[in-house]
């Protein structure tokens, strides 16, 4: 998305562009000329030299090398265009709880007619725009029937209302109602087909107007005061879910939705987190005073988004809880592993050019704190990374016992609070937009870097220097993940692909998830070379030498492919289409024919095997 790409971050830390550069001559010396194996990934071998490494560590599973699993057939270039999704010929998809869909029997649902848009009021019990991060929570380990958590990011005024700005309150509740997330429970049936349940005690709406609460060490705080009515979440982007079974929704690119009717005060923060007077153009403070910067009855309300909520997907009667721990940034997403001594460990990028990776580590044992009544997630420390030329790299805290972080806050509150003000002083890397991570199963974390022209001079036609397509990095910690150094190299960089074939182009990696087999899925979202739509590809990450690469779906014209969940025997997955057409018929009307007219609906799309294997396989 454009606003991505904007630039807040004016500090002088050193950016990642400068050390990969260093680090690349530096493997080149040590390696003896080490060439890039299959188009972009570096080989695995590379792993073992870096400091840090051994068994268990970067590259290979345990430094063994394994057959690839990756045998189905790829979508080829030439069919992945269009107002439809493409799939490989080895699998079928499923259209499910598109934009609209009623979560109550007998209520309306919208079905993209452009003269019958829902009432503000139909929205908020209508399944959200803007499909996003997302994970299927079973009901004891069913593969059949289970709870579906759905991310809404953004819907656009000219998408949602079917008009630039909101005339009334009436638009703005409509435009709030259409984002946030969606709670359902969804159930496959005899012959196959999943659908939502209309009507269960599970379905719910959150929103920008649903009552939150906040915890760890910014409740309280005067920063976030009045707390008494909290309500809202906004720009729900990517997600994670916990040992513990909830779901924790990110909150991304909030400062868009803020803007101003009068003078308002500028603030350092508030240029750091982006926020203008005009915002994205929702236009919601013409209408609803909690987003006028310039209105002193809602003087906290900027500081209240931006955070990662915790939500149970069990318990319809719970309030979400903004968990302040995990720091106040524009959070892509917030991926969850067990680390030493059953430690909880967090990893979240913020989705922004030239901002950081961050990881919170829990006080002590996530069962043990949870017994004693204390959420894992509210006692810990905050870090963010710092990546040297040598292929090591360093967690710094973002504590007052940091006395770079200490000499410009005065409380654990404002460091949260201004989380990216802390990194900045704390020294971390500027990385090119830090998207979804996720973890290996012999403990590599990788992350996907978007892109970043901002590099380098670049224009609307040719922003593919110096940093086009973006790449995907990989790190493994120390000490299982709670430790504060680690290694790190290049596992993928992304413009390197477009020559290796058909099968592996791609650009602009974004949603990521490993399955427990270390097979890499990888989304896009970005302009695609070749003609393509955006997509979804399989890529193996334990194989020495040449690794696998095929491309399993594409998208709309227009959209972005993103979500992933899995059933448990992973036989079934879950994927998202945003925002086809960007709203426009004329590029698609999914989920409705080519050609219907109706107004394009972002929507969950499921995906089996014909054979019925698992998935990628």
């Amino acid at each position: 998305m454009s606003h991505d790409d904007q630039i807040s971050n004016k500090s002088a830390n050193r950016p990642f562009q400068e050390v990969l550069e260093v680090n690349r001559s530096r493997r080149s010396v040590m390696i003896g000329g080490l060439s890039l194996a299959a188009g972009g990934f570096l080989s695995s071998s590379l792993a073992f030299a870096l400091p840090g490494a051994g068994k268990g560590s970067m590259g290979a599973a345990n430094g063994v090398a394994r057959k690839s699993s990756i045998d189905f057939t790829p979508v080829p270039v030439a069919e992945g265009s269009g107002p439809m999704p493409v799939i490989s010929a080895d699998y079928q998809y499923q259209v499910l709880i598109p934009w609209g869909e009623s979560l109550k029997a007998g209520l309306n649902s919208y079905e993209g007619d452009a003269d019958k848009r829902p009432t503000a009021a139909e929205q908020a019990e209508q399944i959200g725009i803007g499909h996003d991060g997302m994970w299927f929570f079973p009901f004891r380990r069913s593969n059949t029937r289970g709870v579906l958590a759905v991310n809404h990011e953004f819907g656009r005024n000219s998408h949602v209302l079917g008009k630039n700005l909101p005339d009334s309150l009436e638009d703005v509740r409509l435009s709030q109602h259409a984002h946030g997330m969606s709670v359902v429970e969804i159930r496959k049936s005899s012959g196959g087909a999943w659908s939502m349940v209309k009507g269960s005690g599970y379905n719910r709406r959150i929103h920008i107007n649903t009552l939150v609460e906040f915890s760890g060490p910014v409740a309280g705080s005067p920063l976030i005061a009045p707390e008494a009515d909290a309500r809202g979440t906004a720009n729900n982007c990517a997600f994670g879910h916990t040992p513990w079974n909830t779901y924790l929704t990110c909150e991304e690119n909030f400062n868009g939705y803020f803007g101003a009717t009068g003078d308002w005060e500028e603030t350092e923060a508030r240029a750091r987190y982006g926020f203008t007077s005009s915002g994205f153009n929702y236009g919601w403070y013409n209408f609803d005073s909690r987003f006028d910067l310039s209105s002193e009855e809602y003087p906290n309300e900027d500081h209240r988004f931006g955070w990662v909520m915790e939500v149970d997907p069990f318990n319809p009667d719970a309030r979400p809880v903004k968990r302040t721990a995990l720091g106040r940034f524009k959070h892509e997403g917030a991926t969850v592993v067990e680390g030493r001594g059953g430690r909880v460990v967090v990893y979240m990028g913020d989705d922004q050019r030239f901002d950081y990776v961050y990881k919170f580590v829990s006080e002590s044992n996530w069962k043990s704190m949870r017994a004693q009544g204390y959420s894992p997630l509210d006692r810990g420390t905050l870090y963010v990374a710092r990546f040297n030329d040598d292929g090591t790299g360093n967690w710094l805290p973002l504590t007052m016992d940091n006395p770079a972080v200490a000499a410009r806050f005065s409380s654990q509150a404002e460091v949260l609070t201004f989380a990216r003000l802390a990194a900045d002083a704390a020294g971390a890397t500027p990385m090119d937009r830090p998207e979804w991570v996720s973890v290996a199963p012999n403990g590599d974390v990788y992350c996907t870097l978007t892109n970043n022209s901002a590099r380098n001079e670049a224009d609307a036609a040719n922003p593919l220097a110096p940093n086009p397509d973006g790449h995907i990095i990989r790190w493994h910690d120390t000490d299982q993940h709670t430790g504060t150094d680690f290694s790190w190299d290049i596992f993928l960089i992304a413009e390197e692909t477009h020559g290796e074939g058909d099968e592996r182009t791609f650009s602009d990696p974004d949603g990521l998830w490993i399955d427990p087999d270390g097979r890499m899925f990888i989304q896009t979202d970005g302009g695609q070379k070749k003609g393509l739509n955006n997509q979804m590809l399989v890529a193996s990450t334990f194989d020495n030498g040449e690794v696998d690469v095929r491309r399993l779906f594409t998208g709309v014209s227009g959209d972005e492919v993103t979500g992933i969940a899995v059933t448990p025997d992973r036989r079934t997955m879950f994927i998202n289409l945003q925002h086809p057409g960007n709203g426009d018929p004329s590029l698609s009307s999914f989920p409705a024919p080519p050609g219907s007219g109706r107004i394009p609906r972002d929507a969950t799309v499921v995906i089996t095997r014909k054979d019925g294997g698992i998935i990628g396989s």
